[in-house]
């Protein structure tokens, strides 16, 4: 089963890329994934100012800078797992270093037919 773990945080007090790639944690982690043959993509999200947010409403389509919605707690990145079941994917969202700062969300991924 293919699951999105989309990784959570406060974005003022996100670790940089350099940050995040020396910590062991995250190390562990990818050395986990790896391990497990889990993952099927991955990658970090640029911050929030970058954001553009679309939307159609009566055939008109607006678009505005920035989020959808003003949060403290944003989407930082995603990765795209691939695991036996909720359980195995709860083992590996448990496992990245943001599940102890921020939080992973587990998303099935919709299986078109």
């Amino acid at each position: 089963m293919k699951y999105v773990l989309l990784i959570c945080d406060d974005e003022t007090d996100s670790p940089t890329n350099e940050e995040l790639a020396a910590d062991p944690v995250y190390q562990a982690w990818e050395a986990d994934l790896a391990q497990r043959g889990a993952e099927l993509a991955g990658e970090r999200l640029r911050p929030t100012i970058d954001a553009t947010t679309v939307r159609v409403r009566d055939g008109e389509t607006l678009v505005s800078d920035g989020p959808f919605a003003e949060t403290k707690d944003f989407v930082g990145g995603i990765s795209i797992v691939e695991c036996a079941n909720l359980d195995e994917a709860i083992e590996i969202a448990a496992g990245h270093p943001y599940a102890r700062r921020g939080s992973v969300e587990i998303r099935p991924v919709w299986v078109w037919e």
